[in-house]
C-alpha cells in the first residue's frame, strides 16, 4: 500500500482538531515550497489557477454584456 493510500485511509479517523492541524501543516508546506499560491488567509488559498479562472469569467461576462449592449452586433 502506498503512503498516500494510507493517509487517505486514516483521514476519516482524525478528530476535527487533528484535521485542522493537518490542514495548517499542508498550507505551511505549500508556502515553504513556494507553490502557485498567490494569497493565503483564514478562508484558504488563492492560486494562480483561481485568478486565471476568475479573470476568464469576468472577461466572458464583460464580452456578453458588451454584445448585449451593442444589440448583438459585432464591432
Amino acid at each position: 500500500m502506498s503512503t498516500l493510500k494510507e493517509i487517505e485511509a486514516a483521514l476519516p479517523k482524525l478528530s476535527d482538531r487533528e484535521l485542522k492541524q493537518l490542514a495548517a501543516d499542508l498550507d505551511n508546506l505549500f508556502r515553504q515550497r513556494k507553490g502557485a499560491n498567490i494569497y493565503h488567509d483564514t478562508y484558504g488559498d488563492v492560486t494562480e489557477a483561481d485568478v486565471i479562472l476568475s479573470a476568464e469569467r469576468a472577461f466572458l461576462d464583460y464580452d456578453r454584456d458588451e454584445e448585449k449592449n451593442a444589440g448583438g452586433q459585432a464591432r
